[in-house]
Order: C-alpha cells, then structure tokens, then sequence
C-alpha cells in the first residue's frame, strides 16, 4: 500500500523531464541559432512556449505516458528532423517560403534532392539528434496529479497560448479574429509538428490571395498610345530597391563617419555617370506601402489607381522587355503577398532568403550571383529588379561580424545614449558600410557588362536610429514621424553606352524636392516612354518638371496626410 501511494505522489522530476522531452525537438535548433548569434531569442520562446501544448494530452494519460509521448514524439520527430537536415545543408531555418515550394514540389523532385543532399553528414546529425531523443523518451514517468489539477494546468497552458493572444490582439487591440489567426500562426511557425500544418494554411491562403492579385493585374488594360522612343535598341535598365536605409547616415550626402566611401570614390571618379539626388523622400515609412506606391502610379492622393493602371513591371514587358525579379527579402509570407505578386509579373524570379525570421544572417552579396546571370541573358532588352534587405533591424544581421569597422562611442554619438543604443547606433553605420560594398559592387558588375542603360537606386523607407533629437526614436513609424524616417538615398548610374546617345544631364537636376510616389513617371521619363496619362511635370528628370506636395501618412484616412516638409517643425 505504501509503494502504491508514493508511486502516485506527484514528481517535479517526472514533469521536467517531460518538458525537456517535448521542448527538444523544437528548440534545439533555436537554441543553436541564439547562441550562435544568427537569429534572435524570439524563435526560441515562441517554440518552448508552444512545444508546452503537448503536455496537455500527456498529464491525462500518466500510466501511458511513454506509449502517449512516444505517438506523440514520432510526429514531432518527423517534421523537425525536416528541419535539422534543412539547416545542416543550408545553412539557415526552414521558412515559410521553403515550405511554399516543398509544397508545390512533386515525388520525382523530392527524390532527386534527397540524393543530392543526403550526405554522411546529414545522416550523422540525424542519427545523433534521434538517439538523444530516444534517451529523453526512456527517462519519462508518469506525471501523477488528481483529475482537477490535470485540468487546472490544462486550461491554464491553453489560456497563456490562445486566450492570451485573443484577448491583446482581439479584444484589447479590437483586431478581426483573422488577424488574431494569424498572430497565433506566427507563433506556432516555430514548434514542430505546427510550421508544417499552420504553413500548408497559410500557403493555401496565401495563394489564393496572390492568384487573386495576379488575376488581378490581368485584367488591367495596356498604356495606351504607348511610344518607347528608344524602339528596338538592345538595352538594359536596373532598378535596386534598399531597404531603411536613410540618406542621413550615408558620407555620401556628408554624414561624418565613412559609411559609404566606395560609392564616393565611385562619384569622384565618374561625376558624369553617377548622379545623387539630395532630396528625395518616401510617401511611407514601411515597405509593402511605400512600394505599392513607388512601382505602380498610386500615390498618397490616389492610392487605388494601384488596382487600376499598370505597373512598372506590366510597362516594362508591354516595351517588350524580359524582366527579372532577385530579391533577399523574405517573399513568400502574409506580409509580403503584394510583393510576391509584383515579383510574379516578371519573366524570371530569384528568391534567395529562405529563412524562417528576417533577423537574420542572410547577407545581400547572394544577390551577386543571379544579378550577373539576368545581365549576361541574350535578351536583348532586359530589365532587371534587385530587392535588398538592406540596413533592416536588427542592424547587427545585416554585415559579416569581421566587417563591424564602428565600434566605440564618439562624437557623432549623442551623449545621451546607453550602452545597448550605442551598440545599435554602430551597427545601423556598419550596415550603412555594408550596404555600400552591396549597390557599389553592383553598379561596377553592371558597368563592366557594357551594357547600355542605366542603374536607379534608391530606399524603400529610411530609419531613424537615435537621430532626431532628443535621440530616443529607433525605428520607423507613421504614428510618431520623423524626417529621417522618409529620407532615402537617390541614385542614378548612366553607363558610358547609354550617354553615347542620351545627353541628358542629371547633376543639374539633383536638388529638387521630390517624393518617390511619383517615381513611375521618372522612370518613364528616363528610359524613353510615353503614354496616355503620363504627367511630365510629376518627372524628377523632365524640364518641365513642377514640384509637387510631398505628402505623408496614411491615405486610406486623408485625416491624416500632412506635408513632409511641415515635420518637426
């Protein structure tokens, strides 16, 4: 009778080691992208919080615990040793955007990477990685409670997993339950088996939203009495997209510290080929709004001419271009849909980060590669678009750790920031620094191709990393605006070709005040188009360019549009 009762008792051991059992499969991995530094601690809650969710079904079968968790651990076993051996090949996460093409990949393709990739190595960490949990799985014992406490720590695990969000983001913030939905998705993405059946959802959603945009996009007529007065002449345009990169910090509108001393060489060497456009400003401060705007001819006063014109991607194949899409930005996922779509109007995509969080180590050089295969294409007119990630937060993600060259507190700093400030304050200039080798090394592979064209490049938004005083702000928000926040760089690299036979000069022009919401009538202007609808004077390279109002805020509540230049006033 006394063995009985003290076998009932319940056992903080028996509990623990069953939490480390269920915690194993999921946060492995997390805990070695934390300490690793390629990745932040948010992965690594969020699948030790929701790995927490299969204690329910367990505390109710304590006398079955081992046959419960074994079930239990197969499935949690099969879908992260998917995601063990994806890391050990790649490098980086499983993401959504892997998922989307597993997905979408047939038998044939499936067995043909498997005998690409299943190396002794692989096989060796998933024998290790199966054996351990083999280990955990004989330590488990029966977590013995009474009925009501079983169903106390149930309901109280599904309260801090489900209600907890439901009542922050539904009843709290007023948020739609999709919304809701799809916050609680973002959680589970990271504990096994939930990224797979929560990333199939998602992909079927998503999917059908992204259709729906390029159906969309179909049924959008042509520009009418379209004219490309170049005609039939082989060229090439490129469009590079930067990401919260603001000009403030960049030397080469005359910030202090040295963060962009190739694309000055570049501009001392080539002053006729590389122009810098000194104040230009985004509509928004966040990329899906700012490039709904910037690629088609929406802007804060018309925002639904979005799903009525034409892109520059549709304007483009219309000239009878063979368009590229090469991006470093996570594409595949809910917020990114509308970018997903615009990449989906070109002829050919790279997507080329496929991690699961964009805080992470996937630097821009990938874009290299692909950039100069789209520029050796026998295409004799193409146009390519280059999407980088930029100097997106986390900043510290954005450089090789060897390449920090800003470390220490100096007189550029303001004084007022702590330790942790001044480390973000450095890693925002070593990503600037970064950034710089990225659109430099690009506009030199671009010249050395001896194309005829041109390059543009400029930010989708910029970022206010301590700037504006009292230095507080890090970030960008529409809610409390500053200008850096809407300050970008602008520029533009003519090749020594395409001068040959367009004399038109652009140092002239530099000066003007000019929001990039308008930038489909400049690219228009610059590579030789004209239509029905086009407005000259919206042109930053037209003579008979007119400065317009540069508004900004939200334009889905006119309320809340104000002028850029009234800012901080």
């Amino acid at each position: 009778m006394v063995n009985s009762t003290q076998a009932k008792r319940f056992s903080w051991s028996a509990l623990f080691w069953l939490l480390i059992y269920f915690w194993y499969f999921s946060s492995l991995l997390q805990i070695y992208v934390v300490v690793t530094g390629q990745s932040n601690t948010i992965g690594l809650r969020d699948s030790l919080l929701y790995s927490t969710l299969w204690l329910v079904p367990a505390l109710f079968f304590p006398q079955r615990i081992r046959l419960v968790a074994g079930i239990i651990g197969i499935i949690l076993w099969l879908s992260s040793v998917i995601a063990l051996a994806y890391f050990v090949v790649y490098g980086h996460q499983i993401s959504q955007s892997v998922m989307f093409v597993m997905f979408e990949t047939n038998t044939n393709e499936a067995g043909e990477f498997l005998q690409q990739y299943l190396s002794v190595k692989v096989v060796a960490v998933i024998l290790i990685y199966t054996l351990i949990a083999i280990f955990l799985w004989t330590r488990l014992k029966p977590v013995n409670m009474p009925v009501p406490a079983r169903m106390l720590v149930s309901l109280l695990v599904l309260a801090i997993l489900f209600g907890a969000p439901y009542y922050n983001k539904g009843i709290k913030q007023d948020r739609p339950m999709a919304n809701v939905i799809s916050y609680i998705n973002s959680k589970l993405a990271y504990a096994a088996p939930w990224q797979f059946v929560s990333g199939y959802f998602l992909y079927k959603n998503q999917l059908a939203n992204m259709e729906e945009l390029i159906r969309d996009n179909s049924k959008i007529p042509p520009l009418e009495n379209f004219v490309d007065s170049n005609g039939n002449t082989p060229r090439t345009f490129v469009l590079v997209i930067g990401e919260s990169t603001s000009r403030d910090r960049m030397s080469l509108y005359g910030y202090q510290r040295p963060t962009t001393p190739e694309l000055v060489q570049l501009k001392q060497n080539y002053p006729d080929n590389l122009s810098v456009f000194n104040d230009v400003v985004t509509s928004r401060p966040y990329t899906i709004e700012a490039l709904q705007q910037i690629l088609t001819f929406a802007s804060q006063t018309e925002p639904d001419l979005f799903n009525s014109r034409p892109s520059i991607m549709n304007m483009m194949k219309q000239a009878g271009f063979k368009t590229f899409w090469i991006t470093n930005q996570q594409t595949m996922t809910e917020r990114n849909t509308l970018l997903t779509a615009f990449s989906r109007q070109t002829d050919k995509q790279y997507y080329l980060n496929n991690d699961m969080a964009q805080s992470s180590r996937i630097y821009d050089d990938v874009v290299f590669a692909p950039f100069k295969a789209a520029l050796a294409d026998p295409a004799e007119k193409k146009f390519i678009v280059v999407h980088l990630l930029g100097t997106h937060m986390r900043y510290e993600f954005r450089y090789p750790e060897n390449q920090a060259i800003f470390k220490n507190r100096d007189s550029l700093v303001p004084s007022n920031l702590n330790d942790d400030q001044v480390k973000d304050y450095n890693a925002y200039d070593n990503a600037q620094h970064y950034n710089d080798y990225v659109v430099s090394t690009l506009i030199k592979d671009f010249d050395s191709s001896k194309e005829n064209g041109f390059l543009v490049f400029f930010s989708d938004h910029g970022e206010d990393v301590f700037d504006t005083p009292p230095h507080e702000t890090l970030g960008h928000t529409e809610g409390k605006p500053t200008k850096v926040m809407y300050n970008v760089p602008f520029l533009v690299w003519q090749s020594p070709e395409w001068l040959q036979t367009h004399q038109l000069d652009l140092n002239d022009k530099t000066s003007r005040p000019y929001s990039t919401m308008d930038f489909i009538y400049s690219w228009s202007d610059l590579a030789g188009f004209n239509y029905q609808g086009y407005i000259p004077q919206r042109s930053l390279f037209s003579n008979e360019f007119e400065p317009q109002p540069r508004y900004i805020g939200d334009p889905e509540n006119k309320s809340s549009l104000k002028l850029y230049d009234d800012l901080n006033k």
